[in-house]
C-alpha cells in the first residue's frame, strides 16, 4: 500500500511538472550575430552576463561623484550596472556618450559637459540610446509570444516611477515576461519585477543594421 501511494505521489509530481512546463509561454529568442569584443559570445548574451556579474558580485549601492568618472569596483548605482554590462561586451559607453554630448550638445540637457558624471545620468542614457539604438515597444503583454519576442535579454529598459534603469534578462517567468537585472539598492538583483514597471523607454544597442 505504501509503495502504491509512493508511485502515485511520484506520478502526480511528474504530471504536475509536465503541465507546468507545457503551460509556460514559449517566446522566440532573438540572436544578433555580432560580437563586439570577439570573445565568442554575441553581444546581447554578453551584456546579460555582464549585468548578472553585478548581482553575483553584490555591488554595494553607493552614489557619488568621482574624478575620472568611474566609481570604485564593487560600488555603484543603477546606471553603473549599465556601463559595466556593456563593457563586458566590448563597448565603452562613457567614451561614446562623452563624444556624442561633445559633438551634439543641443541634444542633451546639460549646461556644461562633465565627463565625470554625464555617462551616469539616466536622462543622458535615454537620449543616447534613443539616438543610436533601436527604439522598441514599452508595452508588455503577458502570455503574448509576439509581443514578448520584442523583449530580449540585453535590452535596456527605463522607468520614471521612480526613475530607474536596468537590463532585460534572458530569464522569463511562466507568462513569458522577462526578468530584469538592476540595482535598486542595497545591491543589484535579477528580479521578476519588470511586469510591474511603468516602462517609459526600451532600447536595443547598437542600432540593428549598424553592426
Amino acid at each position: 500500500m505504501k509503495r502504491l501511494l509512493l508511485v502515485l505521489f511520484l506520478a502526480g509530481g511528474v504530471a504536475a511538472g509536465l503541465y507546468f512546463w507545457c503551460s509556460r509561454v514559449q517566446v522566440e529568442q532573438l540572436v544578433i550575430y555580432h560580437d563586439q569584443d570577439e570573445d565568442g559570445i554575441y553581444d546581447l548574451e554578453d551584456i546579460v552576463l555582464g549585468a548578472r556579474r553585478e548581482v553575483t558580485g553584490k555591488t554595494t549601492y553607493r552614489d557619488g561623484y568621482y574624478e575620472g568618472g568611474y566609481p570604485p569596483e564593487g560600488e555603484g548605482v543603477c546606471t553603473d550596472l549599465i556601463w559595466r554590462a556593456f563593457s563586458n561586451a566590448g563597448y565603452d559607453l562613457k567614451k561614446e556618450i562623452d563624444l556624442d554630448i561633445q559633438e551634439h550638445p543641443e541634444e542633451y540637457p546639460v549646461e556644461k559637459p562633465d565627463p565625470n558624471i554625464d555617462f551616469r545620468r539616466i536622462v543622458n542614457l535615454r537620449i543616447f540610446f534613443a539616438r543610436h539604438g533601436t527604439v522598441l515597444t514599452n508595452e508588455i503583454i503577458p502570455g503574448d509570444p509576439e509581443n514578448l519576442a520584442q523583449w530580449q535579454g540585453g535590452d535596456i529598459v527605463i522607468t520614471d516611477d521612480p526613475e530607474h534603469i536596468g537590463i532585460v534578462s534572458d530569464k522569463r517567468n511562466a507568462s513569458g515576461v522577462p526578468y530584469v537585472i538592476h540595482n535598486p539598492g542595497p545591491c543589484p538583483r535579477e528580479s521578476n519585477t519588470l511586469r510591474f514597471w511603468k516602462v517609459t523607454a526600451h532600447f536595443r544597442y547598437p542600432k540593428e543594421g549598424e553592426r
